[in-house]
């Protein structure tokens, strides 16, 4: 972990000293990996969802929010609810919530799920750059998830999914559901200024909690008829210093407004009591999982309550 710090300090640094000299550098955009289905949060949900049935069973949403290492909680959540025989028909993803939601819509389950959570590593995926756009290309992280959806495009995924990012430029909310898996996760993941922005069609993608923290609008898009939201972006323990807690309270109070727009459109908000942890905590992988499980299943019989209220008034 200290090692991680280390490297984006120093990384920083390098790019504040080299800005100029590689001001004239172009972005290099990704060749053969577009994601060629744009689905923008101002459009309206009625020309998809006018597809579904009226008097159906309803379509449940799962809506994982990002939190960077905090994210390993939403495999607990998932693990929670499979047991309980709720499965999700429809998977967005915010950040680290791309990153697991992409993987349970590929078709992994809860127990392999945690298992792949302890191969993760944040020195392991961090591929280091001198660019005065970030310190860490991302291509480790794309080609990690390639790999483990084995090159299925978001389309082909078992499960209908949409990957949340945010255009640079104009701010705009992005959800991909065509094409590249991998890039689009990278996109959904890279934090500004961290991470080089990912490049395609010639807009410059960033982290989708800067635009949609966790991604309810999406869910309902994509035809979800009852949306469980999980929100990781609980700040820090009041009283805790340092540049990390800094960091993730600064990401929260940017957030606040927009985080409440999409979790009042949520029927089911679960909040992993995650205070303790930092966004970069990747050594406490198993307590992330615990907090997600726990928090999930505390809301269970709401959880089944609402949808047997649904069920029977379809």
């Amino acid at each position: 972990m200290r090692k991680l710090i280390t490297f984006i300090i120093i990384g920083c640094l390098i790019q504040t000293i080299y800005a100029n000299e590689n001001s004239s550098a172009p972005e290099t955009e990704s060749p053969n990996q577009w994601l060629q289905t744009i689905i923008s949060d101002k459009e309206p949900a009625t020309a998809i969802e006018s597809t579904i049935k009226r008097n159906a069973a309803p379509v449940i949403g799962l809506a994982l929010g990002g939190g960077a290492a905090k994210g390993f909680a939403h495999v607990g959540v998932i693990k929670a609810l499979e047991e309980n025989g709720i499965k999700a028909q429809v998977v967005t993803g915010t950040s680290a919530g791309s990153l697991v939601g992409s993987l349970y819509a590929y078709g992994y389950t809860p127990n392999q799920l945690q298992q792949i959570s302890y191969q993760l590593d944040e020195l392991n995926l961090a591929d280091f750059t001198l660019s005065k756009n970030g310190v860490i290309k991302g291509e480790k992280l794309q080609k990690f998830i390639d790999a483990r959806v084995k090159n299925t495009p978001l389309q082909k995924l078992k499960l209908k999914y949409i990957a949340v990012a945010t255009d640079l430029d104009s701010g705009q909310s992005i959800g991909f559901n065509n094409g590249d898996t991998g890039i689009a996760v990278r996109a959904s993941c890279s934090i500004p200024n961290v991470f080089t922005p990912v490049v395609m069609n010639g807009h410059r993608y960033v982290d989708g909690g800067l635009s949609a923290p966790v991604p309810v609008t999406y869910a309902r898009k994509a035809g979800a008829t009852f949306v469980i939201a999980v929100d990781i972006t609980a700040k820090p323990e009041q009283g805790r210093n340092g540049f990390l807690s800094n960091f993730d309270q600064t990401i929260n109070i940017l957030s606040i407004k927009l985080l409440s727009d999409q979790l009042d459109q949520a029927d089911i908000v679960i909040k992993p009591d995650i205070t303790q942890l930092s966004s970069f905590a990747f050594d406490k992988k198993k307590q992330a999982i615990d907090l997600g499980y726990n928090a999930t299943i505390a809301q269970m019989p709401l959880i089944k309550k609402k949808l047997k209220e649904l069920n029977n008034s379809n």
